[in-house]
């Protein structure tokens, strides 16, 4: 049986669409939630991480960490390991993950216009016009995004993507199902052995996708009859190095025959190739409010293949550590506002994960106790030499490494 892929948008019936449609087909449902836990499972991340792949917030550690297509590569594998089942429906943002050469898949999107979404809105969920309005446009901007970063395409709804677009504001739920399932027996849709072949194909590059991400590499990859190219995005300053270390990687995986590499119509912009070593501190957050120090300090990190972030203010830095998660802070104790003390304790209470490096040119000997009593990983004075404060980072990021591991009970390459 055909497998059926449903994208939508919010307040189009789906729900309604969705449980008729299981019923009359006998379907097997496999929506967002369980690819992403399917993710989670066979890569150690965690599940918030893995859910970041769908969204348009990047935090601002992924250039360094590639966390968001890690995630996106474990997605794909999920998916991928369960093609090979007959009768299923897949809903949602994973819908678009299934390559177009798997031609036994019928791709129906719904959607409806913004006058009949803001009333369904306002019925399912007691929402005021302009509360409705605004999610969902919100919710859209995920989905132009989702499309976006996928195809290159600014509108979800755009026809080139799907078998079937229908417009929920003209037909009832019964005639969308009916019109779903006149068009899941026609024979263009029916399995084929090229389709079948094209499953295995999307299941080796993912596996090779995501062989490459777990040694730190940021590239699309693709297979066909056991060939692989994998294409590079980025400007390298050794590209043949770089494509050597590739094609080893890969051909480690199982069924891969051969390895070509390729460059993208995007290599020639200015953005460098950056290997995500994981041995290296990625998710650092600087806060100190000497803004010349500071803003030469993370140019010194970086130089150094080490991540990092700027705040200039402990209130920004607090909103930072819910929103792009650092891992290791170097925190300054005099600041306007809120005072590097307070921020430290803040810090500990919420997130006691976060390793923090105090480094400071105005603290006395009570404020060093006090750091460390509340639970700071070092405490430094200014002037600091580089190489000293590097180390220190790299022991606050091997004592992160380590408490990953434990906890997932994995290599932390993974997580």
């Amino acid at each position: 049986m055909p497998i059926i892929t449903l994208f939508s948008g919010d307040f189009c019936k789906k729900d309604s669409v969705l449980s008729e449609l299981l019923s009359r087909t006998g379907h097997k449902l496999f929506n967002d939630k369980d690819i992403v836990a399917e993710a989670v499972r066979i890569s150690g991340m965690a599940e918030e991480k893995i859910k970041r792949a769908f969204s348009a917030k990047t935090s601002v550690f992924n250039k360094f960490t590639h966390e968001k297509e890690r995630a996106l590569s474990y997605l794909k594998l999920a998916l991928a390991q369960k093609l090979s089942q007959d009768h299923l429906l897949i809903d949602g943002f994973s819908a678009l993950l299934v390559p177009k050469e798997i031609i036994h898949v019928l791709r129906v999107c719904l959607i409806a216009d913004m006058k009949f979404r803001v009333s369904v809105a306002g019925e399912e969920q007691g929402l005021s016009q302009k509360a409705a309005i605004k999610f969902i446009q919100k919710q859209d901007e995920e989905r132009v995004y989702w499309v976006d970063s996928l195809f290159g395409l600014k509108d979800p709804w755009d026809t080139e993507l799907y078998d079937m677009v229908i417009s929920m504001d003209k037909t009832t739920s019964k005639e969308s199902v009916a019109f779903i399932a006149e068009n899941l027996a026609k024979d263009v849709i029916k399995t084929t052995e090229a389709s079948k072949k094209a499953i295995g194909d999307f299941l080796l590059a993912a596996n090779v996708g995501v062989t490459l991400a777990q040694e730190g590499h940021n590239v699309d990859v693709s297979s066909k009859d056991g060939s692989v190219i994998i294409t590079i995005n980025k400007q390298v300053l050794r590209l043949s190095k770089l494509e050597e270390e590739l094609r080893s990687i890969a051909e480690r995986v199982a069924g891969v025959q051969s390895v070509e590499t390729k460059v993208n119509k995007d290599y020639y912009q200015a953005d460098i190739y950056r290997k995500y070593d994981f041995e290296m501190p990625s998710k650092v957050l600087l806060v100190d409010d000497e803004r010349e120090f500071v803003t030469a300090l993370s140019e010194r990190f970086i130089m150094r293949d080490m991540g990092s972030a700027v705040a200039y203010d402990g209130e920004s830095a607090l909103q930072m550590i819910s929103t792009d998660e650092p891992e290791v802070m170097v925190l300054d104790l005099r600041m306007p506002g809120i005072d590097g003390i307070e921020v430290l304790r803040r810090v500990k209470k919420s997130r006691p994960d976060i390793e923090v490096i105090i480094l400071t040119g105005q603290g006395a000997e009570k404020d060093r106790k006090i750091c460390m009593e509340l639970g700071a990983f070092a405490y430094l004075q200014k002037p600091v030499d580089i190489d000293l404060l590097t180390d220190t980072l790299k022991s606050a990021n091997e004592k992160i490494q380590k408490k990953k591991g434990a906890v997932y009970g994995i290599n932390s390459k993974k997580v």
